[in-house]
Formats: C-alpha cells, sequence, structure tokens
C-alpha cells in the first residue's frame, strides 16, 4: 500500500541544507503526490534523509527510479550481473557484489563531475557502520557560489573547470601523478540546476585540477580559495549515520566528503545513482 501523503513530516537538519522526511517507509511503494512532496523537499534541502528504514535493493531501486534512470556501476566487473546500479560503499570484502571504499577520510568531491553526464541524485543505504566515524559531510553549493565576492562570480562565470578522477591512483585524495588516462571532463565553474535554475559552485578539492583558460598559476590560487569557501562549515551538514539511514543528495548543487573511522570496524553502504543530464 502506498505511503499516504498526510503522514509526511519535513524536518530541516541544519542552516546549511538538508532535512529528514518523517512518516514514509521505502519498503512500500510511494503514491505520486508523496513523491512529489519528498522531490519538492529534496530541490528546497538538498540532501534528504528517511531514517530507520528496513529496505532490499529492490527497494532501493524503485525508490531511485522515480527520479529517472538509473546509473550502472562505471568501475570494475559486476560480481552480479542483476544488480548493475548496485554498488558495495564497504570495508568488508566478501560481499559479492561490486564494492568501492579505502579506509580513511576522503576529500570533498561531486560524484561523476569527471564524466560528461554526472549522475544527478547519488544515495546511499546504511547496513553496517563503525562505532565512531565514517561520518558523511554535506555542502551546499548554491549558497557557495551566491557569497563569493561579485568581481570573483564576474570572472568566473562562463568558465570552465577540468575534473579528472584517478579511481585506482588517487582514491580518497588527489595526488601528484594521476593517471592521464583517467576519466575526465571540463564543465562550467558554476553550474546551473535544471529545476531551480540557481546556480552552483562546481569544483572540488579531490577531482578538479584546472580552471580553463587561465594561467597555471593564476588557476591553482583561485581553485584553493574556492575550495576552502566551499568548505565552511556555515555551508556543511555532518551526517551521523545510524543503520536504517537512507539518505539522497543533488550532486547538482552540492558536494560531499567523508570523516576517517577505525579500519578494524566494518562500514556497509549500499549505493545506487540516478543519471544525469548535460552541465550547462
Amino acid at each position: 500500500m502506498a505511503t499516504a501523503l498526510a503522514e509526511i513530516t519535513v524536518k530541516p537538519l541544519s542552516d546549511a541544507l538538508g532535512a529528514e522526511i518523517q512518516g514514509v517507509d521505502l519498503s512500500q511503494p510511494v503514491d505520486a503526490a508523496t513523491m512529489k512532496a519528498i522531490e519538492d523537499a529534496w530541490h528546497e534541502h538538498l540532501l534528504i534523509v528517511f531514517r530507520g528504514q528496513d529496505i532490499s535493493n529492490d527497494d532501493q531501486v524503485r525508490f531511485c527510479k522515480y527520479f529517472g534512470d538509473l546509473e550502472e556501476v562505471r568501475t570494475g566487473n559486476f560480481a552480479n550481473e542483476d544488480m548493475k546500479h548496485t554498488m558495495m560503499i564497504t570495508n568488508v570484502t566478501d560481499t559479492g557484489l561490486q564494492t568501492a571504499l579505502e579506509n580513511g577520510d576522503m576529500w570533498f568531491h561531486s560524484d561523476q563531475c569527471y564524466y560528461e553526464y554526472p549522475c544527478k541524485a547519488s544515495t546511499l543505504y546504511a547496513i553496517e557502520i563503525p562505532s565512531v566515524g565514517g561520518n558523511t559531510l554535506f555542502a551546499n553549493c548554491y549558497t557557495a557560489w551566491e557569497t563569493l565576492p561579485a568581481e570573483l562570480r564576474e570572472k568566473l562565470d562562463g568558465l570552465k573547470g577540468h575534473h579528472i578522477y584517478d579511481y585506482a591512483g588517487n582514491p580518497m585524495k588527489r595526488g601528484k601523478n594521476i593517471n592521464p588516462d583517467s576519466p575526465q571532463y571540463l564543465h562550467p565553474v558554476a553550474r546551473t540546476h535544471p529545476e531551480t535554475g540557481r546556480k552552483a559552485l562546481y569544483v572540488n578539492r579531490l577531482m578538479t585540477d584546472y580552471i580553463e583558460g587561465l594561467p597555471e598559476d593564476e588557476s591553482a590560487e583561485i581553485l584553493e580559495k574556492l575550495f576552502a569557501h566551499g568548505e565552511q562549515d556555515r555551508f556543511v551538514y555532518e551526517h551521523v549515520w545510524q543503520v536504517g539511514d537512507f539518505v539522497m543528495w543533488d550532486n547538482r548543487c552540492s558536494m560531499h566528503a567523508r570523516t576517517d573511522f577505525d579500519p578494524a570496524e566494518r562500514r556497509m553502504m549500499r549505493r545506487i545513482t540516478v543519471k544525469g543530464e548535460a552541465v550547462v
């Protein structure tokens, strides 16, 4: 039975971004009116959290499909041909599924910004979490752009940033010897969200290595300023995971990072992403 619209509650999680949606059981189909309310909350808050969920892979797939076609996992071979859209973000090695995780903290990034069509939405479902750490930091890239000095926005508007991700060599922090054959693409430094029409800062510390059209030194100096600006606490919500959390965020107007945790403890998240459109 579909979740009734009257039951939904949207509770903001911070001044920066994020909202918890209460009164929805994602193990069941969700009716169209409720989905519209959820989508509106997602556009307003950039990140939505559903706590206490008990959902299967199929449930997660069904929910994600409300937002568009799903992205196939692009790294490695599939361990399960029936789950091409599913990756386990985990330090557990015996899942039988495609997995990805290096222990330690991970710099701020926007998922798949190094492809022509980055995913628009990412979802994680928490199955196992460490006792401390492994939190996810989410940053509001709308406000990061809007609070830059006007003269800097004018200088950057129309320029493109080069994004590259050496998944094999530098998965957590950008190294100095990036494989030049790694996936890479140029996208606007300020991208316009297709639904809200707002501009968001679209560079990040892990994957953006230069701004096209600027001298190397100037590009490096400006990027460092942009990274530091966008990572300020006032733009960030830190999500402390609980088992049963289901989180979806908008990669078109946010970026995220992960805090360190004890590698001896298990951390397992099920990840599915929704295909995106051309970046403008």
